[in-house]
Protein backbone atom coordinates (compact mmCIF):
# COMPACT_ATOMS: atom_id res chain seq x y z
CA UNK A 1 0.00 0.00 0.00
CA UNK A 2 3.12 2.41 0.78
CA UNK A 3 2.61 3.22 -3.35
CA UNK A 4 -0.39 4.78 -2.88
CA UNK A 5 0.43 6.46 0.09
CA UNK A 6 3.10 7.88 -2.03
CA UNK A 7 0.56 9.08 -4.47
CA UNK A 8 -1.80 10.31 -2.08
CA UNK A 9 1.62 12.28 -0.49
CA UNK A 10 2.02 14.06 -4.11
CA UNK A 11 -1.66 14.93 -4.63
CA UNK A 12 -1.38 16.63 -1.15
CA UNK A 13 1.88 18.07 -1.91
CA UNK A 14 0.58 19.64 -5.57
CA UNK A 15 -2.68 20.57 -3.60
CA UNK A 16 -0.03 23.11 -1.91
CA UNK A 17 0.64 21.66 1.74
CA UNK A 18 4.07 21.82 2.09
CA UNK A 19 5.66 18.12 2.57
CA UNK A 20 6.55 19.06 6.41
CA UNK A 21 3.38 18.93 7.32
CA UNK A 22 2.72 15.51 6.37
CA UNK A 23 3.68 12.16 8.46
CA UNK A 24 3.76 8.69 7.33
CA UNK A 25 5.85 5.79 9.07
CA UNK A 26 7.00 7.79 11.98
CA UNK A 27 5.30 10.45 14.15
CA UNK A 28 1.72 8.89 12.80
CA UNK A 29 -0.06 8.40 16.12
CA UNK A 30 -3.22 9.98 17.20
CA UNK A 31 -4.75 9.91 20.84
CA UNK A 32 -7.46 7.91 20.93
CA UNK A 33 -10.67 7.97 23.44
CA UNK A 34 -10.71 4.45 23.82
CA UNK A 35 -7.26 3.66 23.53
CA UNK A 36 -4.37 5.81 24.12
CA UNK A 37 -3.60 6.27 20.33
CA UNK A 38 -3.85 4.88 16.98
CA UNK A 39 -1.03 5.14 13.96
CA UNK A 40 -2.29 6.19 10.90
CA UNK A 41 -0.87 5.33 7.52
CA UNK A 42 -0.85 9.16 6.23
CA UNK A 43 -1.34 12.51 8.58
CA UNK A 44 -1.38 15.68 7.91
CA UNK A 45 -0.69 18.05 11.04
CA UNK A 46 -0.04 21.93 10.74
CA UNK A 47 0.48 23.99 13.67
CA UNK A 48 -0.93 21.75 15.94
CA UNK A 49 -4.27 21.27 13.53
CA UNK A 50 -5.11 18.11 12.66
CA UNK A 51 -6.09 18.34 8.25
CA UNK A 52 -6.09 14.62 7.36
CA UNK A 53 -5.79 11.38 8.35
CA UNK A 54 -5.87 8.53 6.25
CA UNK A 55 -6.07 4.20 6.40
CA UNK A 56 -4.75 2.01 3.72
CA UNK A 57 -5.64 -1.56 4.02
CA UNK A 58 -5.82 -4.49 1.90
CA UNK A 59 -6.21 -8.24 1.72
CA UNK A 60 -5.50 -11.40 -0.16
CA UNK A 61 -6.90 -14.48 -0.21
CA UNK A 62 -7.58 -17.33 0.53
CA UNK A 63 -9.05 -16.72 4.06
CA UNK A 64 -11.59 -13.52 3.03
CA UNK A 65 -14.64 -14.50 5.89
CA UNK A 66 -13.07 -13.85 8.64
CA UNK A 67 -10.70 -10.94 7.31
CA UNK A 68 -13.56 -9.45 6.15
CA UNK A 69 -15.04 -9.01 9.59
CA UNK A 70 -11.78 -7.88 11.15
CA UNK A 71 -11.61 -5.71 8.57
CA UNK A 72 -15.10 -3.87 8.98
CA UNK A 73 -14.65 -3.89 12.92
CA UNK A 74 -11.22 -2.16 12.73
CA UNK A 75 -12.27 0.51 10.39
CA UNK A 76 -15.63 1.00 11.79
CA UNK A 77 -13.47 1.39 15.32
CA UNK A 78 -11.18 3.45 14.30
CA UNK A 79 -13.25 6.04 12.46
CA UNK A 80 -15.38 6.10 15.82
CA UNK A 81 -12.01 6.65 18.26
CA UNK A 82 -11.09 9.29 16.47
CA UNK A 83 -14.55 11.22 16.21
CA UNK A 84 -15.24 10.27 19.84
CA UNK A 85 -11.54 11.65 20.52
CA UNK A 86 -12.47 14.87 18.56
CA UNK A 87 -15.95 15.66 20.17
CA UNK A 88 -13.71 15.20 23.22
CA UNK A 89 -10.73 18.19 21.90
CA UNK A 90 -8.17 15.60 22.37
CA UNK A 91 -7.07 17.75 18.67
CA UNK A 92 -7.40 21.11 20.31
CA UNK A 93 -8.90 23.37 18.34
CA UNK A 94 -8.74 21.97 15.29
CA UNK A 95 -11.59 22.27 12.76
CA UNK A 96 -13.26 18.82 11.34
CA UNK A 97 -10.68 16.95 9.97
CA UNK A 98 -10.47 14.86 6.89
CA UNK A 99 -10.61 11.01 7.15
CA UNK A 100 -10.18 8.55 4.44
CA UNK A 101 -10.14 5.09 3.82
CA UNK A 102 -8.73 3.27 0.95
CA UNK A 103 -8.99 -0.53 0.90
CA UNK A 104 -7.65 -2.91 -1.69
CA UNK A 105 -9.09 -6.50 -2.40
CA UNK A 106 -7.72 -9.18 -4.54
CA UNK A 107 -9.12 -10.42 -7.44
CA UNK A 108 -9.64 -13.77 -7.23
CA UNK A 109 -12.41 -16.89 -7.71
CA UNK A 110 -12.73 -16.92 -3.82
CA UNK A 111 -13.01 -12.67 -4.00
CA UNK A 112 -15.70 -13.06 -6.39
CA UNK A 113 -17.99 -15.88 -5.37
CA UNK A 114 -21.40 -15.85 -3.28
CA UNK A 115 -21.08 -16.15 -0.06
CA UNK A 116 -24.15 -17.84 1.86
CA UNK A 117 -25.49 -15.89 4.91
CA UNK A 118 -26.54 -17.47 8.21
CA UNK A 119 -30.14 -16.46 9.70
CA UNK A 120 -30.99 -18.25 12.28
CA UNK A 121 -33.05 -14.93 14.12
CA UNK A 122 -33.65 -12.34 11.71
CA UNK A 123 -32.94 -11.53 8.19
CA UNK A 124 -29.73 -9.99 7.18
CA UNK A 125 -30.11 -6.85 4.55
CA UNK A 126 -31.14 -7.61 1.14
CA UNK A 127 -28.38 -6.14 -0.22
CA UNK A 128 -25.88 -9.18 1.49
CA UNK A 129 -27.73 -12.11 0.72
CA UNK A 130 -25.72 -13.90 -1.88
CA UNK A 131 -23.03 -11.06 -1.97
CA UNK A 132 -19.34 -12.30 -2.90
CA UNK A 133 -16.69 -10.56 -0.64
CA UNK A 134 -16.03 -8.16 -3.41
CA UNK A 135 -19.65 -7.07 -3.21
CA UNK A 136 -19.54 -6.88 0.38
CA UNK A 137 -16.22 -4.41 0.90
CA UNK A 138 -18.17 -2.48 -2.36
CA UNK A 139 -20.75 -1.93 0.28
CA UNK A 140 -18.67 -1.31 3.15
CA UNK A 141 -16.94 1.52 1.71
CA UNK A 142 -19.80 2.99 0.90
CA UNK A 143 -21.66 2.64 3.95
CA UNK A 144 -18.65 4.17 5.97
CA UNK A 145 -19.10 7.50 3.83
CA UNK A 146 -23.12 7.20 3.39
CA UNK A 147 -22.88 6.65 7.49
CA UNK A 148 -20.19 9.68 7.66
CA UNK A 149 -17.76 8.16 9.22
CA UNK A 150 -14.87 8.74 6.54
CA UNK A 151 -15.37 11.58 4.28
CA UNK A 152 -14.08 9.59 1.58
CA UNK A 153 -13.50 5.84 0.62
CA UNK A 154 -11.84 4.33 -2.25
CA UNK A 155 -11.96 0.33 -2.91
CA UNK A 156 -9.85 -0.97 -5.43
CA UNK A 157 -9.20 -4.48 -6.97
CA UNK A 158 -6.15 -5.87 -8.27
CA UNK A 159 -5.36 -9.68 -9.26
CA UNK A 160 -1.82 -11.39 -8.80
CA UNK A 161 -0.44 -10.77 -12.05
CA UNK A 162 -2.06 -7.47 -12.12
CA UNK A 163 -0.69 -5.87 -8.68
CA UNK A 164 2.92 -6.67 -9.80
CA UNK A 165 2.23 -4.73 -12.95
CA UNK A 166 0.60 -1.85 -10.71
CA UNK A 167 -2.97 -2.31 -12.65
CA UNK A 168 -6.10 -2.35 -10.57
CA UNK A 169 -9.75 -2.26 -11.16
CA UNK A 170 -12.25 -0.03 -9.82
CA UNK A 171 -15.68 -1.46 -9.00
CA UNK A 172 -17.82 1.63 -8.49
CA UNK A 173 -16.75 5.20 -9.58
CA UNK A 174 -18.45 6.30 -6.39
CA UNK A 175 -15.20 4.67 -4.42
CA UNK A 176 -12.61 5.78 -7.35
CA UNK A 177 -9.43 6.63 -6.51
CA UNK A 178 -9.82 10.06 -8.09
CA UNK A 179 -12.91 10.71 -6.14
CA UNK A 180 -11.17 10.13 -2.95
CA UNK A 181 -8.44 12.52 -3.88
CA UNK A 182 -11.05 15.48 -5.74
CA UNK A 183 -12.72 15.24 -1.83
CA UNK A 184 -9.42 14.89 -0.19
CA UNK A 185 -8.02 18.30 -2.38
CA UNK A 186 -11.52 19.85 -1.42
CA UNK A 187 -10.93 19.37 2.51
CA UNK A 188 -7.24 20.76 1.63
CA UNK A 189 -8.16 24.37 -0.26
CA UNK A 190 -9.87 25.27 3.41
CA UNK A 191 -6.24 25.11 4.60
CA UNK A 192 -4.00 27.04 1.55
Amino acid sequence: MDGFIDLFTEVIVRAGIPEQFLFRKKAVELPGFFRPTKEWDLLVVREQTLIAAMEAKSQVGPSFGNNFNNRTEEAIGSALDLWTAYRERAYLASPQPFLGYFFMLEDCDASNRPVRVKEPHFKVFPEFVGASYMRRYELFCRKLILERHYAASAFITSSAEQGIRGEFATPSDDLSVERFAKVLVGHLAAFM
